[in-house]
C-alpha cells in the first residue's frame, strides 16, 4: 500500500472529516480544501472545511468556497467541528503555528488523526501521516496525484478539476515558475480534456478588478515603489491608512508583489503591508541563485519556498522596511 492509499484508506474508515489550510487563504489552499472536500464525497464521506479566515472575494465565485467555516467569523462552530472529528486534514501548511494562534491551540489539542499534504520545506512532525512533496508546484497537484496514485481516477469531475486547475494556476504565477514540472502539463491537459474551462478560471482570477483595487494597486506602483539598485530589489511598502483610503478588501493586494518583480533586472520584490499591531511581507525572487526563504525565516518569522516566501514583522512600518535593507545584503549580494 503506497501512501496515497494510505490516505485514501483513512478517508474511507474516518466517521468525521475536518479539512484545515493556512492563514490568508490563497488560490492553492482554497483549490487543495476544495477538492479534497469533493473528492471525499466522491467516496461517500461528508467533509467539513474550517479555515483560520473566509476565502478572498476573489475566490468566491468557487460555489463550494460558501461551505467553508473560518475561525474569524464562525469560531464556535469551528471548535465544535475539530473536537468532533477524527481525521484532520492539514493542507498547505508545514506547522501548526500557520494556522494562526486560535485555531492552532484546537488543532494541537485535537484527539483525531491528523494528515499532511503539503509541498513546503520543513515539515513539522506532529502529523501521523505526512505526504510532503518539495519539488511538487503546488498542494492542488498533490491533491490530482492523491486521487491518481490511489486508483481512484475515475472520480475526477469538472468540479474537482477546477479546484485543482485553480491551484496550480495562482501557485505557479500562471505557470511560469520554476516548480512546474512536465507532469504538472500533463495534469493539466488531463484537467481541461474533462472539461475544465481554463479561461474562465483564469477570468474569475485575474479580469474581475474592483476599481478600489485597481486604484491601490495603480498608487503601490507609482507613489510606493522603491528600488534597491545595488541589490536590484524592489521594495512596495502600504500603510494602513493608505490600505483603508482605498477601501482595502482582503485579496486586494494579491499578486502586487509579483507586479513588482516584473520588472525588468529585479532579483526580488518584497511586499510591505501595515496590519495592526504588525508587517504582514511577501518575498518573491528570480532564480535559483536568489532564494528569499533563509531571509524571512532568519529575521521575519517566515519562510516559505526558495523563490516565494512569507513574514511577519511585530513593529511598525518603517522599523520593518529598515530592518529589512539592512540585512538584504547578506542574501542578495551587491552587483558590484
Amino acid at each position: 500500500m503506497n501512501i496515497y492509499q494510505e490516505i485514501t484508506k483513512s478517508i474511507q474508515e474516518a466517521n468525521y472529516i475536518v479539512i484545515t489550510s493556512h492563514k490568508s487563504p490563497d488560490g492553492d489552499s482554497i483549490g487543495s480544501s476544495v477538492a479534497l472536500y469533493a473528492f471525499c464525497k466522491r467516496l461517500g464521506k461528508q467533509a467539513i472545511i474550517c479555515h483560520p479566515d473566509p476565502a478572498p472575494d476573489f475566490l468566491r465565485w468557487l460555489p463550494a468556497t460558501s461551505s467553508i467555516h473560518s475561525m474569524e467569523q464562525e469560531e464556535a462552530i469551528v471548535t465544535e467541528h475539530m473536537r468532533k472529528a477524527d481525521l484532520i486534514f492539514c493542507l498547505d501548511y508545514n506547522e501548526t503555528s500557520r494556522v494562526g494562534r486560535e485555531m492552532q491551540v484546537l488543532l494541537e489539542s485535537a484527539t483525531a488523526k491528523k494528515i499532511m499534504i503539503d509541498h513546503h520545506l520543513n515539515p513539522a512532525d506532529f502529523p501521523d501521516i505526512v505526504l510532503s512533496e518539495t519539488s511538487v508546484c503546488s498542494t492542488s497537484q498533490l491533491i490530482y496525484d492523491l486521487i491518481d496514485y490511489s486508483g481512484c481516477i475515475e472520480l475526477l469531475d469538472i468540479e474537482i478539476g477546477t479546484a485543482i486547475y485553480l491551484g496550480i494556476m495562482t501557485d505557479t504565477g500562471s505557470f511560469r515558475f520554476p516548480s512546474v514540472q512536465v507532469r504538472t502539463h500533463h495534469i493539466l491537459a488531463k484537467l481541461i480534456e474533462i472539461g475544465v474551462k481554463h479561461h474562465e478560471v483564469h477570468e474569475n482570477v485575474f479580469d474581475t478588478n474592483t476599481l478600489d483595487r485597481l486604484r491601490l494597486r495603480g498608487y503601490a506602483c507609482s507613489e510606493k515603489l522603491e528600488i534597491l539598485e545595488a541589490n536590484q530589489v524592489a521594495i512596495i511598502s502600504l500603510s494602513m491608512e493608505e490600505l483603508k483610503r482605498f477601501n482595502h478588501q482582503k485579496g486586494d493586494t494579491e499578486g502586487l508583489v509579483n507586479v513588482a518583480l516584473s520588472i525588468q533586472g529585479m532579483r526580488a520584490a518584497v511586499l510591505f503591508t501595515e496590519a495592526d499591531g504588525y508587517v504582514k511581507i511577501s518575498f518573491r525572487s528570480k532564480g535559483k541563485e536568489n532564494p528569499v526563504n533563509v531571509m524571512a525565516a532568519d529575521y521575519f518569522q517566515g519562510g516559505g519556498h526558495a523563490n516565494a516566501s512569507g513574514g511577519r514583522f511585530d513593529g511598525s512600518l518603517e522599523n520593518a522596511i529598515k530592518l529589512f535593507k539592512e540585512v538584504v545584503s547578506n542574501y542578495l549580494k551587491p552587483i558590484q
